[in-house]
């Protein structure tokens, strides 16, 4: 039988990589040099694309893929693809929403706790001996505390349930409120961060919510307040934490994604007020395996049942 061809732009976890080898015939675009050369020559016939949130999709690729009808990305977020533009070709977008939930919420947590209680700062302090010289200075307690998180979706809501373990209170701020949630609705960003002790940064990446998280926005939060952001660099003006972390405008930030990953400012390396991860919210065995599983499905259901199974457009 006939196999269908499929671009895949960036690499992929083992798991995709075999299958697609297996089951489908692949062009590696990252493999060329010329990739627009490629997509003329040799991807015309291709019905489908792999890819990520990290190699994203081209709109002006799209030209030289007549034949593309699913696109199918190893990640939730899809700022770096045009779902607009796919859905304006009729073009299926598919990606690996909740497989990912419980483990990028508890991303969230880890970077909470390391923070608030300074563990990064105590792991340093005992490794360079100082613990003989000075004492570790008094960190913020977690429990019972007032936690504000912008985006309230799935793996929003897996943090409050984890966060109503640490007695917190919780409000949220979306574009509307959301029905059936027992957390307190806040219509107003500046005043889900005046109120809040932590404020947690759950909501998609793209244009209406670039530079979200603003000066206005840390400022508000407080000299006292902590910033958590596991969605994407780009909803926090980068430069403006900065400036309100070296100010003591802003507490401190704990983050797993910047703006021009992965390069990380000099500046946030040099402050004990923040903790730095490497975009690492979703990566364990466990999780990784089953977005792959999510890639291949949605695959797999498009050529068998002509839909993916999880649906951006």
């Amino acid at each position: 039988m006939k196999k269908n061809h499929v671009v895949q732009i960036g690499p992929a976890p083992s798991l995709i990589n075999e299958y697609l080898a297996s089951n489908y015939e692949v062009v590696k675009l990252w493999e060329h040099e010329d990739i627009v050369q490629t997509l003329k020559t040799r991807c015309q016939e291709c019905v489908a694309v792999v890819t990520s949130a990290k190699y994203g999709l081209k709109n002006e690729w799209l030209d030289f893929l007549p034949a593309l009808k699913v696109v199918s990305s190893f990640g939730v977020g899809y700022d770096s693809i045009d779902a607009q533009e796919l859905g304006r070709r009729g073009i299926q977008l598919g990606n690996t929403p909740d497989v990912l939930n419980d483990c990028v919420a508890d991303t969230a947590m880890a970077l909470l706790l390391g923070a608030g209680r300074g563990l990064v700062r105590a792991d340093r302090f005992v490794r360079e001996g100082q613990w003989t010289r000075a004492e570790f200075p008094l960190m913020c307690s977690i429990t019972g505390k007032k936690a504000g998180i912008l985006g309230l979706g799935n793996i929003g809501q897996a943090i409050a349930k984890r966060l109503t373990g640490f007695d917190c209170e919780i409000r949220y701020h979306n574009r509307s409120e959301k029905q059936g949630v027992p957390y307190r609705y806040e219509p107003s960003l500046k005043e889900l961060a005046t109120w809040s002790d932590f404020l947690f940064v759950m909501c998609v990446g793209g244009p209406t919510t670039y530079h979200l998280i603003n000066d206005e926005i840390m400022t508000a939060l407080g000299p006292k307040g902590l910033l958590i952001n596991v969605s994407r660099g780009t909803v926090v003006d980068e430069e403006a934490m900065i400036k309100a972390l070296q100010d003591g405008r802003l507490g401190g930030a704990a983050l797993d994604v910047f703006e021009h990953e992965p390069y990380v400012p000099e500046a946030l390396m040099e402050l004990d007020n923040v903790v730095l991860m490497p975009h690492l919210g979703s990566a364990t065995v466990e999780t990784r395996q089953r977005m792959s599983q999510r890639v291949i499905d949605n695959l797999d259901a498009f050529f068998r049942e002509g839909n993916v199974l999880s649906r951006v457009v």
